[in-house]
């Protein structure tokens, strides 16, 4: 686990938490520090504030994102900052608003590697299909119409979720407690977020794929 915050005290009282949890951390006060240990370490998530003294974190959230795919992002945002918000769900697979419980930053992040790590080796198994779409259960790759899309791994679990549901509406409260680990459906836009993401990303390769159910939820046509 890398830890990217620049006030000191934040970052002892989230590695102090984290290493309680079992997780093996390392800490970073700036985007350069972050970028070395980044190569060096190949963490399996990130924890990464927004806001640090040498750069945008969002933007080193995309270089993360473009340099391993695989690595696990978490956002630690400003309250009150929309903008932070939407350019942080646009990168990483969640994101925590300051300030925050601690017990609630090592249970998004558990959840997020829960559905973003396999717990060991699979064997190889069959695609998911749906219409012209191709999910890699193996490589967890996306192709549509025979040409390949890259999302992110929240992405792919909630396209994964709505394809092994297909041929029905997917309330939006089960796709908060399966794709996003909630326990409790509380008020919340990230759906609706990442259901953008990926109708933007999906339908520039073919038709509309996914509906919605106003006040419902979403599923695939």
């Amino acid at each position: 686990m890398l830890v990217v915050e620049d006030e000191p005290s934040i970052a002892d009282v989230l590695s102090i938490a984290l290493r309680y949890h079992g997780f093996e951390v390392s800490t970073a006060a700036t985007v350069r520090q972050a970028r070395y240990l980044v190569e060096r370490v190949r963490p399996d998530a990130v924890l990464l504030d927004v806001m640090l003294p040498d750069g945008d974190g969002r933007e080193l959230g995309r270089e993360l994102r473009t340099a391993q795919p695989e690595t696990a992002i978490v956002f630690l945002t400003a309250r009150d900052a929309p903008a932070e918000i939407v350019g942080a769900l646009g990168v990483g697979d969640d994101y925590i608003t300051k300030p925050f419980h601690i017990d609630e930053v090592v249970a998004r992040i558990t959840a997020v590697l829960r559905r973003t790590r396999p717990a060991d080796v699979l064997p190889r198994r069959p695609p998911l299909r749906h219409g012209d779409l191709e999910l890699d259960e193996t490589t967890y790759s996306v192709r549509r119409a025979g040409r390949s899309t890259q999302l992110t791994p929240t992405e792919y679990a909630l396209l994964r979720f709505l394809v092994r549901n297909a041929g029905q509406i997917v309330p939006k409260e089960q796709l908060l407690r399966h794709v996003w680990q909630y326990e409790h459906a509380a008020e919340s836009t990230v759906v609706e977020t990442y259901i953008s993401y990926l109708r933007r990303k999906l339908d520039a390769l073919g038709p509309p794929l996914i509906t919605t159910r106003r006040g419902v939820g979403y599923g695939l046509v």
